[in-house]
């Protein structure tokens, strides 16, 4: 069967899926949306503070589930239930083509015109709602997903939590929370939460995820080329338009990005039958029945 067959049964077969028939908000598990939690504030400081070790594989995904919390906190789901469950399938199945396809992954839309992506450990991946209207094709899409994905697998933001010398914010949340100063413990959270993503990750990281979303992409029938056009769409734009300033902040420039890929593919990925997909209306179209 040709891969872009199989992938569009796959796609549909999984949108009937009564997992994904729940509304946007009932699709990210059991971290807190919304409001801040307090009651969560100790034990994110308990992970982070665990995070300084190997986590295992358990702690891992709880700690992404707090981090998660506090994105989600900041920028709300947005309210399209057809391109929560698009997206959050189209990332699934990006996912299976992976070593780690049983983590719980879950992929959303936060309703910000901004451009950007975000990743927790543990496979809670999240896309601006400003990028998915930016995306040309669904290879595009596909490619920054799997760019994503690839941080989760090589542990990118584990590691930057154990490197960080900032993350005695943890231990300050916890002597907070003990001595009942529960703002001051809310903010240390919260805070440590958001430099991390500020901050964003080493370059090295950031060429590492560049390699694996190509490949991750190529693996599950797309054109491998995706994420190199979204790199020379983002080459193109103005590092001073406040949509693209935090992405250009945390990230290489594209051009160095693009000039890193180019050396890896060269002319490997020129014959494979790589999918654009279908556009975005289309696909809603499909998840929308």
């Amino acid at each position: 069967m040709h891969t872009l067959e199989r992938f569009s049964q796959c796609l549909l077969f999984a949108a009937a899926l009564a997992a994904f028939s729940l509304p946007a908000s009932a699709q990210f598990g059991n971290f807190t949306i919304g409001n801040f939690n307090i009651g969560k504030a100790l034990e994110t400081a308990t992970n982070v503070q665990k995070a300084v070790k190997e986590p295992t594989e358990e702690e891992e995904i709880k700690l992404g589930d707090d981090f998660a919390a506090v994105l989600v906190g900041a920028k709300p789901l947005d309210p399209d239930a057809r391109l929560q469950r698009y997206v959050n399938t189209l990332g699934r199945w990006l996912a299976l083509q992976t070593e780690r396809p049983d983590l719980p992954w879950t992929f959303g839309v936060l309703n910000d015109t901004g451009f950007n992506a975000f990743a927790t450990p543990g496979g809670r991946i999240f896309v601006t709602r400003g990028l998915v209207d930016r995306m040309r094709s669904e290879a595009e899409l596909a490619g920054v997903l799997a760019h994503e994905i690839g941080h989760v697998l090589r542990k990118h933001h584990l590691h930057a939590i154990q490197n960080d010398a900032r993350l005695s914010l943890g231990a300050q949340a916890a002597d907070a929370l003990a001595k009942g100063a529960n703002d001051q413990a809310k903010s240390y959270v919260i805070n440590a939460t958001k430099k991390l993503y500020a901050k964003g990750l080493d370059k090295e990281d950031e060429f590492e995820a560049d390699r694996l979303g190509v490949v991750i992409a190529a693996r599950a029938g797309y054109d491998a080329f995706g994420l190199p056009s979204v790199l020379q769409m983002l080459q193109a734009q103005n590092g001073q338009d406040n949509s693209f300033s935090l992405m250009f902040s945390t990230h290489p420039a594209p051009a160095t990005r693009l000039e890193k890929l180019d050396s890896l593919m060269g002319t490997k990925f020129d014959k494979l039958p790589g999918s654009a997909g279908k556009p975005l209306t289309a696909r809603l179209g499909e998840f929308g029945k």
